[in-house]
């Protein structure tokens, strides 16, 4: 049962990477701007001449690094295996989206992608295998800083988004509804998923 369980919480959390991976890629792509870490990693493409996806794994990596001097417990083999395929499919999915030119139908499309990316990244947090590289970080911090965590995720957010948009990164819509939007979308799916997991559990189990 116990193997049975740990095999569908890593196909959940990698599939739940692969869609948040969809859904950022979806909304960034409208050109309403980026979510918080899309802008910085705009930013850093656009500087440094690297895909979107390579951008992401150099902010994940320099974000583990520091979370690994506070608080290393904030990292697991979950962590690593999320960011792996997170990066690999924002590049994937970076080339084959494709956009009308009618800006309202745009918006919606960006509007999808929020909630798509949300949605995966709740599935990935259920499986409960690890932090991704942001969530460490924040955890991380806010544990050695003893400050709230919603203290230093709104520093964060901020830092990372002045930061991209001084490197050439977009600021716009969908930076601010990413970040009015996604965290409840984010708790339901988690626990949907959560709830998923355990019905899964309880059949094979009794099966």
């Amino acid at each position: 049962m116990k193997r049975t369980l740990l095999l569908y919480k890593i196909l959940l959390l990698v599939a739940g990477s692969a869609v948040a991976a969809y859904g950022i890629m979806l909304a960034l792509g409208a050109g309403f701007g980026g979510a918080t870490l899309a802008v910085l990693w705009q930013g850093l493409a656009v500087t440094f001449g690297i895909s979107l996806g390579e951008a992401s794994f150099a902010v994940a990596v320099v974000m583990l690094l520091i979370a690994l001097v506070y608080d290393k417990k904030q990292i697991s083999v979950g962590t690593v295996v999320y960011q792996l395929v997170y990066s690999y499919f924002v590049d994937v999915f970076a080339q084959i989206n494709v956009y009308p030119e009618t800006a309202w139908l745009r918006f919606m499309l960006m509007c999808l992608g929020v909630v798509i990316f949300a949605a995966g990244t709740g599935s990935y947090a259920a499986a409960d295998l690890g932090r991704g590289s942001y969530e460490a970080l924040t955890f991380a911090l806010a544990g050695k800083k003893h400050y709230s965590v919603k203290a230093v995720r709104t520093f964060l957010d901020a830092l990372l988004v002045v930061g991209g948009v001084a490197l050439g990164g977009q600021f716009g819509v969908c930076t601010l509804v990413t970040v009015l939007c996604s965290g409840v979308i984010i708790q339901h799916s988690a626990v949907f998923c959560a709830a998923a997991l355990e019905a899964l559990a309880g059949s094979n189990g009794r099966g």
